[in-house]
């Protein structure tokens, strides 16, 4: 493959699949749940979500009254997220999250869906968090939502996965143990889209390394779960959600 060899572009993935992102993945995510665990951490406190795609977490935080500032790399997630009812309410931002200044503090801080490993490499993802936590206000918390790495073949191998009803996905997969670099070609097939093919290259980290990025860049961890019930983590666990904080 030659996806993970490509020069990182912070907008690419979502110029590839926002026209069909929400389609694809309709049904698949905690959303509700993910809406209410974030707004009760955050209180009234204003929320910044890095990799706010099409705003489906977003637009539901701000129905609760909620500030919320949205940034993305993909001039075209914003617009889908832009267009859809209520997305006016949601300030957004282009650019690489890894590197951002708004000049402003948050309470939340918010990194959802396996979107921390969507940065190039290890040093990309110790910049996000210390980005991160420079915008969070004292005793405000940083929440990160990712797979958690398993026994992952080295080389190429194919696996289905799971789409929204009505469509069949399939992983063309070619994993590097060593950088941790998973390069996959994403198939979706379904009479709703035809065939659609996209690359998706995540550069994966397991908790604890996630852990010491958090902190290096002074956040302490604060809570672990398996899912957004709150659920304790567990062995067989394969998604986590960790929320760090800064100390007060």
């Amino acid at each position: 493959m030659t996806t993970a060899s490509r020069a990182h572009d912070a907008g690419a993935y979502g110029s590839w699949i926002a026209d069909d992102y929400d389609t694809l993945y309709a049904g698949l995510h905690e959303t509700e749940a993910t809406v209410e665990c974030l707004s009760a951490l955050a209180g009234e406190g204003a929320v910044l979500e890095l990799g706010v795609g099409t705003g489906r977490v977003a637009i539901g935080l701000a129905e609760r009254g909620l500030v919320v500032h949205g940034i993305d790399g993909s001039a075209e997630m914003l617009a889908a997220l832009r267009a859809k009812p209520g997305g006016d309410a949601v300030v957004t931002s282009q650019g690489d999250f890894a590197e951002l200044d708004l000049g402003r503090t948050f309470r939340l801080v918010a990194l959802l869906v396996n979107t921390i490993y969507a940065l190039p490499d290890q040093d990309a993802q110790v910049r996000c968090f210390q980005r991160a936590a420079e915008h969070l206000e004292p005793g405000g918390r940083f929440v990160v939502e990712a797979w958690i790495p398993d026994a992952l073949p080295a080389g190429e191998s194919l696996r289905p996965r799971k789409l929204a009803d009505g469509l069949i996905g399939l992983v063309v997969a070619d994993n590097d143990p060593v950088d941790q670099v998973l390069s996959t070609i994403q198939v979706a097939l379904g009479s709703q889209l035809g065939v659609r093919v996209f690359p998706v290259v995540h550069r994966y980290a397991w908790p604890a390394e996630l852990d010491l990025m958090a902190r290096l860049a002074g956040l302490e961890r604060e809570a672990r779960w398996a899912d957004w019930g709150r659920t304790p983590l567990t062995a067989s666990a394969r998604h986590h959600v960790t929320v760090y904080r800064r100390p007060a």
